[in-house]
């Protein structure tokens, strides 16, 4: 490890924070995995945020821009990283050794909450708890296909698959996708079909070799055979694939090394995944309970000023942006109090009393109860859609915004309830990126890979969709079309390997059956 050059171990006086956080962590019902607390300095937590929390993971030049922007932003005072933590058995979180104490008692608070919402939340069910050995074993593999094939070579092959590592299908964990039988296990066929018979006109014996020729008969019957042995072949892939990764591993013409590149690129974008599926929430839930640990048992009196001004800082909103750490904390606080006080269910639901409904108060004691399950089965999506109210939005002045074209400038769109949630959603699905599926991988018979953009309202940026067709037929090998919609009409986009086209769906030269008029 990076830091491995000097003593990283907890000094006595945070140990003994540690072990006293940590009983009141799991005094409070949180569950997690071992927490392992290293102490690094800045530049060294610079550098491990740079590789993604693991210190161990393969070299690649773009890990490398990211210390340098975490670098120079830490240097000019423009942000500070306080705390990392790792989705690992053990968990593994860093402490800056630049922190006062107060920064660290909160940190370590918050790094519980994490640790609790990694082991429990169902979305990181399927992850497994061993990545920082996995990720020391995938870099000793790229290694040594360094050293073996070249930097060069393995480089420009990486950057590839890192640029489209998000074509992935991030369902597929949950949803079966593919049948358990096998694609060309076909059931025998006793009787054909009348129109699959050979054409053969009524004669007398002695004349059938004249009106049917053999000639004749043998054309015929092989044009049927070849028209059945399309109509029964089956798609490829039988139905539209997301997870274009794993389509292009077990199909593309890849040499060994190169599989197997890709293959660490996809088993490592499926485990960090999670984390942007749940950055609202898990945030939120740690966040929640630094606060409530920290108010209630661990801040000494002295204390309080210094951790109001740092918590202060990391709620901080404003109109430019979404802070994940307030709506989540916000949101878990409104479940809370709704759930305590009653604020749920038919009756509450059936009440049109705003009076009474302002004065509404069951002491049903239900919400710390009731955000352990939210905590244990909702992602940010299902998050928002299932507990964002009218009321929660209006008390903390949420609205939607959107780009005008008059004004060169964001302006306020609406602080409608059903629009604000409409937008926030759309932005959270997918990680706000667009859907891309597999439709044909012989396309035009000619081993073409097509490839659909799922439509939701929103242009794919062209630029953006050239350079994505760029690496994806530097890793098929042979041209590479994407249906989507540009300027509201069906439209083809094609690059094969030397030029990029683009044309109408529908129209004469069609991309879909005609090769594409070439252009830069």
């Amino acid at each position: 490890m990076i830091v491995g050059f000097y003593n990283t171990n907890l000094p006595p006086n945070l140990r003994v924070l540690k072990d006293e956080i940590e009983g009141y962590a799991r005094g409070y019902g949180l569950d997690f995995y071992e927490t392992i607390f290293e102490v690094v300095d800045a530049d060294d937590l610079n550098e491990i945020a740079a590789y993604g929390g693991f210190p161990t993971r393969y070299p690649h030049w773009s890990f490398g821009m990211s210390y340098e922007e975490l670098h120079k932003s830490y240097s000019y005072g423009l942000s500070k990283i306080y705390e990392m933590v790792i989705n690992n058995d053990p968990c593994y979180a860093y402490l800056m050794r630049c922190n006062h104490v107060v920064d660290q008692k909160l940190v370590m608070a918050h790094v519980y909450g994490h640790c609790d919402f990694f082991k429990n939340n169902a979305y990181f069910g399927h992850t497994t708890r061993k990545m920082m050995d996995e990720i020391a074993n995938h870099a000793a593999r790229i290694r040594r296909y360094v050293e073996r094939f070249g930097e060069d070579e393995v480089e420009r092959f990486l950057d590839r698959c890192m640029s489209i590592d998000d074509l992935i299908d991030i369902h597929s964990v949950a949803i079966k996708r593919r049948d358990d039988h096998a694609r060309f296990e076909f059931a025998p066929n006793d009787h054909e079909e009348d129109g699959d018979r050979p054409l053969k006109f009524k004669s007398k014996p002695y004349m059938d070799s004249y009106i049917n020729p053999k000639e004749v008969k043998k054309d015929d019957e092989d044009e049927r055979k070849r028209l059945k042995d399309a109509r029964n072949a089956p798609s490829f892939p039988d139905r539209p694939e997301k997870d274009v990764l794993l389509f292009l591993i077990e199909h593309a013409p890849l040499k060994n090394w190169q599989r197997d590149v890709l293959s660490i690129v996809r088993d490592e974008a499926y485990y960090f995944y999670p984390q942007a599926q749940t950055k609202i929430m898990n945030e939120g839930w740690a966040s929640f309970w630094h606060s409530t640990m920290m108010t209630q048992k661990v801040l000494h009196p002295a204390e309080l000023i210094d951790y109001a001004d740092h918590h202060s800082g990391t709620m901080a909103t404003s109109g430019k942006r979404l802070n994940p750490y307030k709506l989540g904390i916000e949101l878990l606080r409104d479940i809370e109090y709704r759930w305590d006080t009653g604020r749920f269910g038919p009756e509450w639901d059936a009440c049109d009393d705003l009076e009474a409904k302002q004065n509404w108060k069951r002491d049903t004691g239900l919400g710390r109860e009731k955000i352990f399950e939210v905590r244990k089965i909702h992602n940010d999506i299902t998050f928002i859609d299932t507990f964002l109210t009218p009321e929660f939005c209006v008390q903390h002045k949420l609205f939607s915004f959107n780009y005008q074209d008059q004004t060169k400038n964001y302006v306020v769109e609406s602080r409608e309830f059903q629009k604000v949630k409409q937008r926030l959603l759309q932005s959270l699905t997918n990680f706000g990126k667009p859907w891309i599926y597999v439709l044909n991988g012989n396309h035009r018979n000619r081993g073409e890979l097509l490839l659909r953009h799922e439509y939701n309202g929103v242009e794919l940026k062209l630029s953006e969709a050239k350079d994505t067709l760029v690496n994806v037929q530097y890793i098929w090998g042979r041209p590479v079309h994407l249906e989507t919609i540009v300027d509201d009409k069906p439209t083809v986009l094609s690059f094969d390997g030397t030029d990029h086209s683009q044309q109408l769906i529908g129209a004469d030269n069609d991309a879909r059956r005609n090769p594409a008029a070439k252009g830069k």
